[in-house]
């Protein structure tokens, strides 16, 4: 489905809105027709007839009507193409807000944030021109001409196959034109979106840029993209006003034609003076909407080049199965702690073409806690990724309690899973609500019981408003011990009968390490749960290890077994130590 297909298709819920616009544009034009007769006939009552005031009263009444009355259409088809934009919009945006979390941070890690928030804010924003002014026009540039051109047939067949012969001219500029608008449009999305990304990249590595002395640097980059990203709107806008300048030359020519022939037919007595200023009146009001075309193709290209990446986005596919019995299955096994069992799993990056997983077998049983290690590269990450629903095995299968991963909705399935990453994300919100993010209905009692536990309550109390603290973007105002406990925090009140734990006590202070131990400690009291680690302490209380290498398993065991083999797992250990 080609691009312009795909914009259409998102009109099927808002077809009565887009249908009323066009209908209300339809009788602006029968009232012009309306507007420019009565004109007509009042100025040759008066100049030609020498008419009162009082005979035209009535007919200066309606011509008063006439102008209230496409005022009010007017207003009535903005509102109409404005619910039409919004509504598109917001269904658009909503879809590839869901879209980008079915695809999970597998997908967002390989393309950069900043050009993402971009395209799912400022780019299907920019299509409200599209969907409010350029579709609507489009019909309307094609209905209107021919309505007007139905009044003047009947009353003067030059006239019409003059009008007929010149309205082509517009359009036939305007797609010449839009040639180049369209790619420089095209051109200035792909730059707006590389500043933004590389903006945002910049600012999330500021601090980082500071202490290396490398944040002066930037200023030069930041400033060639600003200076490309103008040179590219600058050309834009020259194609815009070049173009309006030709539609409106084309235009006033084509109008100066009707007049001559008119006027020269009417010097001659060949034409009667109300047939010909009606004529004459219509003239400009039929070359009207095909510049309007033009004018609003120019705003709806900008949209139209967002769109393209829009649907870029939407057209990856999510390998997602739709559950069948999901609450059933939930309701069988409850709260209770889950066995998971990997059977001959593979995955491979970049479209198969960066294995990962080779063939892994392993089984964590119910209650066990079974801890993952191996050097970097070996495919630990890639294991909870899999584990946590954001990709999908390329060959084999995981199974939960004897049922497939790929059974479960993956809302359904990570209601079941408690996740603690390395560095756990945090919002620019409350400390509560950041605890609150897998139970957002949680009570506070039971919030302050989840801090408690995870050795958070503790700094929680010292904040200047408690648990109603703004805590910054990514917890900026926290340490990353701190965090960290806060994540700890939002995994004791999910309270899972799953646990993955990935690398959550790497970079930590002794004093934090041991508070972020106890309260691992405490977490996988009940449950079962899958350790991603290479600390020491935390592998030998492991009741299971798997030794990962290159895709592969290459050793299990529990931590005695594995050191007296002497194998990977003993140098890895011997490199801890």
């Amino acid at each position: 489905m080609n691009l312009d297909k795909r914009l259409l298709h998102q009109l099927h819920s808002v077809h009565l809105f887009l249908a009323l616009t066009i209908l209300l544009g339809f009788l602006i034009g029968v009232l012009i027709v309306a507007q420019a007769r009565t004109l007509s006939h009042i100025i040759a009552r008066v100049f030609l007839g020498g008419a009162s005031l009082g005979a035209v009263w009535s007919a200066m009444l309606g011509l008063l009507f006439i102008i209230v009355a496409r005022a009010l259409l007017s207003w009535g088809g903005e509102v109409a193409a404005f619910q039409v934009a919004a509504r598109v919009k917001s269904d658009l945006r909503a879809r590839v807000f869901e879209h980008l979390v079915a695809l999970g941070p597998a997908y967002a890690r390989g393309e950069r944030t900043g050009e993402l928030t971009n395209t799912a804010v400022e780019g299907i924003e920019a299509l409200e021109a599209y969907f409010s002014q350029y579709l609507p026009q489009l019909v309307l540039a094609a209905l209107m001409p021919l309505t007007i051109l139905a009044f003047i047939l009947p009353l003067d067949l030059l006239s019409a196959i003059v009008l007929l012969l010149t309205g082509p001219l517009i359009p036939l500029f305007m797609i010449l034109i839009g040639k180049t608008a369209d790619a420089l449009t095209r051109r200035q999305w792909q730059s707006l979106s590389h500043m933004s990304a590389h903006f945002l990249d910049v600012l999330q590595g500021l601090t980082t840029l500071k202490i290396f002395g490398r944040s002066r640097e930037q200023i030069e980059t930041i400033a060639a993209i600003s200076e490309r990203f103008r040179a590219t709107t600058l050309g834009v806008l020259r194609v815009a006003f070049l173009s309006a300048f030709a539609l409106e030359m084309i235009a006033t020519i084509c109008t100066a034609i009707v007049a001559v022939e008119v006027g020269l037919r009417l010097l001659y007595g060949q034409m009667q003076f109300e047939q010909a200023f009606f004529i004459l009146v219509l003239a400009p009001d039929f070359y009207l909407p095909l510049r309007l075309l033009g004018t609003r193709f120019h705003a709806g290209m900008a949209g139209v080049g967002a769109a393209q990446r829009v649907f870029e986005i939407l057209s990856v596919t999510a390998d997602r199965q739709l559950p069948t019995a999901d609450r059933r299955r939930m309701a069988a096994v409850g709260g209770q702690p889950s066995a998971v069992v990997f059977n001959d799993v593979h995955y491979a990056y970049a479209d198969g073409q960066r294995h990962a997983l080779n063939g892994i077998s392993f089984t964590i049983e119910r209650g066990q806690h079974v801890a993952l290690v191996g050097p970097t590269g070996a495919g630990k990450s890639t294991v909870a990724n899999l584990l946590l629903r954001f990709v999908e095995p390329t060959r084999g299968e995981i199974t939960c309690d004897g049922v497939p991963l790929r059974d479960w909705s993956p809302h359904a399935w990570r209601a079941r899973v408690a996740w603690v990453p390395q560095n756990p994300y945090l919002f620019d919100e409350t400390v509560a609500a950041n605890i609150r993010l897998a139970y957002p209905d949680a009570p506070m009692d039971a919030v302050i019981r989840a801090a408690q536990l995870a050795h958070a309550d503790e700094f929680i109390r010292t904040l200047p408003q408690g648990y109603d603290t703004r805590i910054g973007e990514r917890g900026a105002r926290l340490s990353g011990g701190q965090a960290q406990r806060l994540a700890l925090a939002r995994a004791f009140l999910k309270d899972a009968p799953l646990l993955i734990l990935d690398e959550a006590t790497s970079f930590l202070d002794v004093e934090n390490e041991a508070l972020i131990q106890d309260a691992i400690a405490r977490l996988q009291q009940n449950c079962t749960a899958l350790i991603i680690t290479h600390r020491l302490s935390t592998i030998v209380r492991a009741d299971h290890i798997v030794v990962l290498s290159n895709g592969r398993i290459v050793e299990t065991g529990t931590h005695a077994s594995l050191m007296q083999q002497r194998g990977l797992y003993h140098r890895l250990v011997a490199g801890d130590e």
